[in-house]
């Protein structure tokens, strides 16, 4: 190597876990994981890209909050279940605080499906679903009387379908701007009605 030529930098450990894990973006999908911002899409083409799959900061994120969810949801039911008072007080009288066991268990298989739907739709880089199916979670946490845990779920959610929004706003902008219709093609003039054709 000549004099005066810089080595290149090997990639750290986070870096190659990242590039191991990760599938790769989609041609025209956005910026990688801790690309400059100004770099973000302008083309109709690379908007729509955007629109349909996440990008590598947004599909980490999922892909860390899915098994979390899915951890969260299996030791809540096993609590619930284990923490469950008997069906009858010890006089014989009916206890209304019983649930029964079956219904926590159904609870916790619908919760853990969720999370396992966020952990595809993060490896497929759907943000929209993802968005949706993580506020889904984060709400079923909620109505159970886990604030602690169903919030982040619904911060997390939140932040996936405004993200969702500003893009399909950007992408009607741009589209407005390039005069083009649905599927990209160029919006053809409406013939005038009032128009009479010589006799």
């Amino acid at each position: 190597m000549a004099d005066g030529e810089e080595t290149p930098e090997r990639p750290g450990w986070w870096e190659r876990i990242q590039r191991f894990a990760l599938k790769p973006v989609p041609e025209g999908a956005g910026a990688p994981l801790g690309q400059d911002a100004a770099d973000e899409p302008e083309t109709v083409a690379e908007l729509r890209a955007k629109v349909r799959y996440a990008d590598d900061k947004e599909r980490l994120i999922g892909l860390i909050a899915a098994p979390v969810a899915a951890m969260v949801a299996f030791v809540i039911t096993q609590s619930r279940i284990a923490s469950d008072p008997a069906a009858r007080y010890a006089n014989g009288s009916v206890n209304p605080h019983h649930v029964a066991p079956s219904l926590y268990a159904e609870l916790g298989a619908v919760t853990i499906l969720l999370a396992v739907l966020a952990l595809g739709f993060a490896f497929f880089r759907r943000r929209l679903y993802l968005g949706i199916v993580l506020a889904l979670y984060g709400l079923s946490m909620v109505n159970l009387g886990f604030w602690g845990f169903g919030l982040p779920f619904l911060v997390v959610a939140s932040w996936y379908l405004v993200r969702a929004w500003r893009l399909q706003q950007k992408l009607k902008e741009a589209e407005a701007g390039e005069g083009s219709g649905p599927g990209g093609r160029p919006s053809r003039a409406r013939p005038n009605k009032r128009y009479t054709p010589p006799t």
